[in-house]
Formats: C-alpha cells, sequence, structure tokens
C-alpha cells in the first residue's frame, strides 16, 4: 500500500478551529472562546508571553481496527471523547487517509443518537453542498493534505457532560512498490489518551514472508510496546501504551506519540502462475513470479530546460538525472533529449550504458540550463523517432522494453500547443510500441493532460512536487520503472467460467510490483477452472498453466473465519471502479460516457465515496435548528493539484520533521516546525578542535566534528574555523566512518570500503544504506537509527584564505535514546522555549527579544543563517533567533564540555 493514514483530534474552544503554534514559542497555544484566534493569525503583532489552557475535552479513547484479507485492507478508526465542561462545545474530529482509499462509512454517537453518513451520487449532493456554502458554512469535509493523503474532518457542537463517538471507515487494494506492502498510519491526538491503540491483522493464504514495523515516534522505551506476532499465513500488530508510556516526561502532560506508525511486509511466491482465489462467487488472481531475470531497458530521457525550470528545478535534474544515469545496467540502450522552443540531444541514436558512456553522459547533464518555450510535441516526436529507428535497425536489443521519460513544468507554448492534439500525433506516431512515463514537476504543469498522455501509450503519470526531496522523488520512480521483467503480459481464464474482468493484459511487469485481476464467476459453484499467463521474458517467451481451486478461508483461519464476508466481491469492485475511472478520461466520447456511469453505478452499489460520489452527513439539531449537512467528496489528483496552488506548502510543510544541522563557520541551526520556527548559535574555537556533535551511548552511536581554518589570517583579521572532517560510529551495527573534504571511509565488520567525493556512487548493506552525489553530498541510513546528510563545500583552489569544508545535517533521529546528547543531540527530543518583548536591535532589520529556556533568561536577536540542502552554492535564508556568546544558556553546560580529544573519542 502505498497509504497513509492520520487520526488527530482537535478540541478547541469556540467556532474558530485554530491550532496555531506561536512562531516565536515552542509550545502549542490553545485558542480560547475570545479572540485568542485572532492573535494566532498575526502573531507577528504580538510577542507577549502565553501560557497553554487546561483542556476540558479529554479524549478518552483513538483506535487503530486495520484487517488486511489478501492485499485488500479493511480500516476503521473510533474514537470517543467527553465534554468535560459546563458549558456546550465544539468537538473537531480529523483524520488523514490515504489518497488511494474509499470512504465507506462514517457515523456520530452523540448520548446514544446515532447519525449515519450517506453516499449519494455526487452532482445531487453538491446541490446540498452548494447550499450550504451560499450560507456562509464550512460544508466540505475533505481536503488534500500533503503528497499522499487527504484529510477528512467533521465538527459537532456538544453538550456539557455529553461524550460523542466518531467512526470512519475505508477500504482500498494494498500495492505492491519495490517488494513491500506499506500500511502506514499518521497518528496526532495532541494529548494523552485512555485507551490509545493500533491493532492491524494480516491474513494472507498465500504465506508470509516478512513483516517490519517503525514509526517515527518509536523511542527505545516504547519499542516493546510494540506486539508483533507471525505465524505461517497470519499477522499481528499492535501498539497500546499506557497513559504513563505516552508521556514525554514523568511529570508532563505532553504526549510522545505523534507521528506515523508504518506496518511493511511481503508475502512468499512460490509458483509461476501466482496466486489465485475463488471466494463467494469472486476470483483475484495476484501475479508477480519469483526469479525471472531482467529485461534490458532502451529509455530516452526527454528533459525540459524551459525558462521556468530555471533556478532549483534544474539543479535538481541534474543532480537527479546524475544519479539515474548511475543507476543504468551496462545491458541498457539510453538517450538524452533536452527541449525548450528548441531540441537538441546527446547522441542521433541510443547508445550502450558502459561506464565511459554513462560517465561522459552525466558530464552531459551538468551542462543543463534553463531558456526558452516549451515544445512538448517536438521533444517527444524526437525521442520516439529515435526508438523507433533503432529498433529497426536492429541497434537495440530485439528483446528489450522501450520506453520515455519525460520530466516537464509547465504548458507547451511552442510548436504544437493544443493538448489534445499533442496527445494524439504521439499514439498515432507510437502505434503501441513505447511506454510513456510523463513526470509534472511542480504546480503548474496540467496533470490531467499528462495523465491522458501516458495512458494513451501504455504509461503513467507522476507528480514530481518541489521540494528538497525532488532528486529523490525522481530516483524513487526510476527505481520502480528499471527493472521490468516481462512485458505484453496477457492472463487468460476460461470464457464460459467468468465475466466482469478487470484489466488482464498489462504492457509491463516490473521488479517488485505485481499484477491484480479480479472478475465474477459466472456459476457461482464453480470451484475450479485453468488459468494460463503468457508474456515475453528476456531470452524466450513466458507461458505458464495452471489449475486452480476455490479457497476456504474458513478451514485456513478457524477462530477468525466470521470477519472475510464479502471482502472478494469489494475488491473486485473497487479495482474495476478504479480502472472505470481511468477509462472515463481516453477513449470516445460513449466510452468515456458509458465507464462514467458505471463507475458511477459501481460506487452507489458498493457504498464506495468516490470522484462521482459524496457522503452527506447530517449533523445534530443546535437550538431546535438543522444544521445544514456536511459533504465528503473523492478528491481527484486535478483537484488537489488546484488546492496546492491555492496554498503552496499544503505538500511540503504538512508533519515536516525538525532539522538540526551545523553549516558554515560553524553554524549550528535548530528547524522546529512544530513552533515554525528556528534557533540559532555559532561557536568560535581555534582550527583543529575536535567536538562532539551527537553521544547516544544506549544506541551505540557517536559523532565529531574537527575543525580547520583559513589558509591565512585575512586582512579583518578575524579567524574563521569550518568543519572539514566527521568521526561517526554506530557501535551496535559495527559500523564506522570518516567523512572528510578528501574523502569517506566506510569500516563495517572489519571491512573497509574508500569513496570519493569525485563520482556518484550508493551502496546498500544490512545496517546502512550510502548515497554519494558527486561533488555534492553523502547520505547515510543507519538502520533502525538515524539518516543523516553531510554536504561538501568546495572552494576555488587558488582562494587565498578559504578552504573546502563540510555541512552536517540529522534528518531522522526518533529512535535515538531520550539520554542522547551532544552539541547538536541534546535537542533531537524537542526544546521547550519562549519569546517576549520584542524590542529594536542594533540593526533595524533584526530585533532584540528575550527567550525563556532552560530555565535562562536571555538576550536573543532575530537574524537568519543558510541552510544548503536544496542549493549548495548559495543556499537559502532561515530565519532564526540567534544565541549569543557561543550558545551559552541554550546548550547544556560551556562550550568547552564538548571537546574531545580524538575523532572517534568521547572525552
Amino acid at each position: 500500500m502505498s497509504g497513509a493514514l492520520t487520526v488527530g483530534l482537535l478540541l478547541l474552544w469556540g467556532s474558530a478551529c485554530l491550532w496555531l503554534p506561536s512562531p516565536v514559542q515552542g509550545d502549542l497555544v490553545i485558542p480560547g472562546p475570545h479572540g485568542a484566534a485572532e492573535e494566532a493569525r498575526h502573531p507577528g503583532r504580538s510577542l507577549k508571553k502565553r501560557s497553554t489552557q487546561d483542556l476540558t475535552v479529554e479524549v478518552h479513547s483513538v483506535k487503530v481496527d486495520c484487517v488486511v484479507m489478501s492485499r485488500f485492507a479493511h480500516t476503521v478508526i473510533t474514537s470517543t471523547a467527553l465534554n468535560k465542561a459546563n458549558v456546550s462545545q465544539e468537538i473537531f474530529f480529523e483524520v488523514d487517509l490515504p489518497k488511494t482509499a474509499f470512504i465507506t462509512n462514517f457515523t456520530m454517537e452523540i448520548d446514544g443518537q446515532v447519525y449515519v453518513g450517506e453516499v449519494k451520487e455526487k452532482e445531487k449532493a453538491k446541490k446540498q453542498y452548494e447550499k450550504a456554502v451560499s450560507s456562509g458554512q464550512t460544508a466540505g469535509l475533505v481536503k488534500a493534505s500533503g503528497r499522499k493523503m487527504e484529510k477528512f474532518s467533521v465538527s459537532v457542537n456538544i453538550a456539557a457532560k455529553s461524550n460523542v463517538t466518531f467512526v470512519l471507515t475505508h477500504e482500498e487494494l494494498l500495492q505492491r512498490k519495490l517488494g513491500q506492502y506499506e500500511i502506514l498510519t499518521r497518528v496526532k491526538p495532541k494529548q494523552l489518551v485512555q485507551e490509545f491503540q493500533i491493532v492491524a491483522n494480516i491474513y494472507e493464504p498465500q504465506g508470509i514472508a516478512s513483516v517490519d514495523t517503525r514509526a517515527t515516534f518509536l523511542t527505545n522505551e516504547l519499542l516493546p510496546m510494540v506486539e508483533k506476532t507471525v505465524t505461517e499465513k497470519k499477522a499481528h500488530i499492535a501498539f497500546s501504551p499506557t497513559l504513563d508510556q505516552q508521556r514525554k516526561c514523568p511529570d508532563c502532560d505532553g504526549t510522545l506519540i505523534d507521528g506515523d506508525f508504518v506496518i511493511s511486509y511481503d508475502v512468499k511466491r512460490a509458483t509461476s502462475l501466482g496466486d489465485i482465489q475463488i471466494v463467494n462467487g469472486y476470483f483475484v488472481h495476484y501475479f508477480a513470479p519469483p526469479d525471472l531475470p531482467r529485461v534490458p531497458t532502451n529509455v530516452v530521457f526527454v528533459i525540459d530546460r524551459s525558462g521556468s525550470m530555471s533556478g532549483n528545478k534544474i539543479h535538481q535534474t541534474r543532480m537527479a538525472m546524475k544519479a539515474i544515469l548511475s543507476d543504468l545496467k551496462e545491458d541498457d540502450h539510453f538517450a538524452i533529449v533536452q527541449f525548450d522552443d528548441e531540441i537538441d540531444y546527446w547522441k542521433e541514436t541510443l547508445i550502450k550504458a558502459t561506464k565511459d558512456n554513462v560517465a561522459e553522459a552525466i558530464q552531459y547533464a551538468d551542462w543543463l540550463s534553463s531558456r526558452g518555450g516549451t515544445d512538448i510535441n517536438g521533444a517527444l516526436l524526437r525521442g520516439l523517432r529515435m526508438l523507433l529507428e533503432d529498433k529497426a535497425e536492429k541497434r537495440v536489443p530485439e528483446r528489450s522494453v522501450d520506453m520515455i521519460i519525460l520530466l516537464t513544468d509547465g504548458m507547451p507554448n511552442s510548436g504544437e500547443t493544443d493538448p489534445r492534439r499533442i496527445q494524439e500525433n504521439m499514439a498515432a506516431a507510437n502505434g503501441g510500441n513505447t511506454t510513456l512515463f510523463s513526470l509534472g514537476f511542480g504546480n503548474d504543469v496540467d496533470y490531467g493532460f499528462l495523465n491522458v498522455l501516458s495512458q494513451k501509450n501504455k504509461g503513467l503519470a507522476r507528480r514530481i512536487f518541489e521540494a528538497s526531496d525532488s532528486v529523490l522523488q525522481l530516483q524513487g520512480f526510476f527505481e520502480e520503472v528499471s527493472s521490468p521483467l516481462l512485458s505484453e503480459v496477457d492472463l487468460r481464464y476460461p470464457d464460459n467460467a467468468v465475466g466482469f474482468l478487470t484489466t488482464n493484459h498489462f504492457s509491463q511487469l516490473f521488479n517488485g510490483s505485481e499484477i491484480v485481476v479480479a472478475g465474477r464467476l459466472l456459476d457461482n459453484d464453480l470451484d475450479n477452472m485453468l488459468v494460463e499467463v503468457v508474456g515475453q521474458g528476456f531470452e524466450e517467451n513466458f507461458q505458464v498453466q495452471g489449475q486452480t481451486s476455490a479457497l476456504d478461508w474458513g478451514t485456513i483461519y478457524p477462530d477468525d473465519k466470521y470477519i472475510f464476508g464479502d471482502f472478494t466481491e469489494r475488491l473486485w469492485a473497487y479495482l474495476t471502479i478504479q480502472q472505470l475511472m481511468g477509462k472515463s478520461k481516453t477513449g470516445s466520447e460513449d466510452e468515456k460516457e458509458n465507464a462514467t456511469a458505471k463507475a458511477l453505478e459501481m460506487s452507489l452499489q458498493y457504498s464506495f465515496v468516490t470522484p462521482l460520489t459524496s457522503m452527506v452527513v447530517t449533523k445534530p439539531e443546535i437550538e431546535n435548528k438543522t444544521d445544514s449537512p456536511l459533504i465528503a467528496n473523492k478528491l481527484t489528483e486535478e483537484e488537489r493539484q488546484a488546492a496546492e496552488r491555492a496554498s503552496p506548502y499544503l505538500h511540503t510543510m504538512a508533519y515536516a520533521p525538525p532539522s538540526y544541522f551545523v553549516d558554515g563557520d560553524p553554524h549550528f541551526i535548530l528547524e522546529l516546525p512544530d513552533s515554525d520556527d528556528a534557533l540559532c548559535f555559532n561557536i568560535n574555537d581555534k582550527p583543529g578542535t575536535i567536538f562532539n556533535l551527537v553521544k547516544d551511548t544506549k544506541s551505540g552511536i557517536l559523532v565529531n566534528g574537527q575543525t580547520i581554518g583559513d589558509k591565512q589570517i585575512p586582512p579583518d583579521g578575524k579567524i574563521y574555523t569550518y568543519f572539514w572532517r566527521f568521526g561517526i560510529i554506530h557501535r551496535n551495527l559495527g559500523v564506522r566512518m570518516e567523512v572528510s573534504t578528501k574523502g569517506i571511509s566506510v569500516i563495517q565488520d572489519g571491512n573497509r570500503i574508500r569513496l570519493q567525493w569525485s563520482n556518484t556512487t550508493s551502496l546498500k548493506g544490512d545496517n546502512v544504506d550510502i548515497l554519494v552525489t558527486k561533488d555534492r553530498s553523502l547520505t547515510v541510513t543507519l538502520k533502525d537509527s538515524v539518516k543523516f546528510v553531510i554536504l561538501l563545500h568546495k572552494v576555488w583552489k587558488k582562494h587565498p584564505y578559504h578552504q573546502d569544508y563540510l555541512g552536517f545535517y540529522t534528518l531522522d533521529t526518533h529512535i535515538l535514546s531520550p539520554s542522547v546528547h551532544g552539541m547538536l543531540g541534546q535537542f533531537y527530543h524537542g526544546l521547550k522555549y519562549e519569546v517576549t518583548d520584542l524590542r529594536p536591535g542594533e540593526v533595524p532589520e533584526k530585533p532584540d527579544a528575550t527567550m525563556y529556556v532552560k530555565g535562562h533568561e536571555l538576550n536573543v536577536t532575530r537574524g537568519w543563517q543558510r541552510d544548503f540542502r536544496r542549493d549548495v552554492k548559495n543556499g537559502e535564508n532561515v530565519p532564526c533567533w540567534f544565541i549569543h556568546n557561543n550558545g551559552t544558556g541554550l546548550i547544556d553546560g560551556d562550550v568547552s564540555d564538548y571537546i574531545v580529544s580524538g575523532l572517534f573519542k568521547t572525552v
């Protein structure tokens, strides 16, 4: 599953349902009933010291119950809250659910009275929606939330001393990506919960191969609370911490439960035919045969270099292209076409991905620069012509897969500019021979245009969000499609035995993915049938057939047989509706109309909230007047994109983790998204000093850094120091690393690997993953512990003063123990502070203020430092409160306490 689910209760007073922390305060501020929300909307007007009010709404329970039946996930989220006040209050219920899921049910129970949502045709529900909006009410229940989720939220007025129970149900078919199914639950209760529980039961008759759990909020103390029981065909995962276990500290009310809880698993694959299950008159066929050899690819990268790609987009495209080119296999062939209103190409034909050719292509990609207009039509046809000509001239292997990967950030405005004509031109020239994948970069692309363009050419479209991880998004997509195993795959069933089949022809099967076909049996008593699968493999055609029989789930799971019901039928309906929605955007007008009508009919029949239906929620009466109903819609990707255009930080800001880093001479920066702010301080000491940055004796992790000075004292007489060397140890994993401006050395279990900054390199091991991006960055992920990035800053060799130096950025620290310390490590588990008494500073644009932190009262100054992760040359300004005198009062003790005697020493 590429799915995510967030559970949160917003329990606030008054009609303004805001939960906004002040940008100068580390604690959450809950608006009160008399205008506090207005202050939260305009935090710059006042910096007075405020305190958090006591909650008078108690969240009694938050329960997430997920049952997965042969990849089909049925999830129920239940939460109960009590209004303890003596007056009525508005209570808010929020859930982030996967954008691929369909809501199937929502109910509210208030003092024994049950209010049930009803699924209706969207056009009919729209009239009720417009009536509510015209009366000044907020009628929409579903909004885009991040890249993969949509937020369902509802509020209800609860009488004094009364309680309410919310229940939301959704279903989806889990998708296999890179060899894993994933269930991601996001929980943000915002307070301690009497009964908190996440339970998942996974039933896979095919057999469970692996199950893994992780969470962004799991400390070493909480890890034992995760219960995992795995038998041959069933997995049970439960997490139910007590009140005390949820606390951030023994005497505080803050909760540790805030973030993502992830379950990933895969199944056993013993046969080439796949797994076919017949249950209650419906069947489902999962096909992902083991041990197939990879088929070589012929790929043309068609890259937009128009003026709108300028700045960070073209920079990230260069970085991604260099990494992707390095991942090509030697039996692949490739070409690069770049376009604006003109079209250029690296070579006239595709060439083999030898080491030398790839190195030359990486140099070419380094020169990508933005200019001009956007001739998508001409560029695609040029790339397609290269593929067709090379195939005809036998310059590429006969048994290979042809694909074009288009990356663009805008609409066509040069050459052919009519989107429909471009779609028709490409489909006619292609003739179904080549797969087109379209990657839309940023919010200015017409996703609908790219989606239809790709669907007409055996491919798909994917949005690439303009963010700090755009390079990883591009690399991740290429990893999904770079290893085809079969092409032109047909799954065949007896015509006289099955009907109402979902799609049973697929252009490719990629490594780590899975083909799923479902259908209805024409004879409900049929308990076996002949199945055949054919396709084109690497050296020969693939063909396998076999007899399959009905599966008695009650026999396999005698203790759980009551829960399975009609899941195969609902799985078939889910998959059919998804595919009908795709067909409603392509084909003739009659075909589109028929597909839409059938998808609507099935959505209503099975009570799925899809883009064609809505769930109408009728709220209880208030003061003898019935409130207007609320409407829950299913957002299309185009609607999500429109919402992001209106709120451009929607996809990047949601649930952003804190970031702690040191860069420059040396500037320490703590980015704290929960308070929408950052703190910073400098450390000044003599060159050659070694500082401890992170030390966690329980996890066995140590990070030290050594400074270097300028070549000579500059004319202003100020000595600048920078970090040039880091020593990293993970004792529990047996990993030891030394990273300097000269190179990288990794030792694990006595084996040493040396890496150079001059090459893009990717290494994956059981305990550590390493990615070196040439002359730019090193990304290190240590299993179940920490992820960090080291940036290389290269200085002109003949510079009279400065030398090359490094920056250290920690990205994921949640698994480290509460005792973690060090110059950066002491902040990994949060920081409480307040800023007040804003006043003019020595420089007009840098005001001073008073900060209360760790029992100290400090004079701080508003300023900025630079974050170089997106732009290693220029950096991006990060506004922050600057703590003077080597961070005194913010860091524990004195700066000298962090000086150690060696790169791998603790003292």
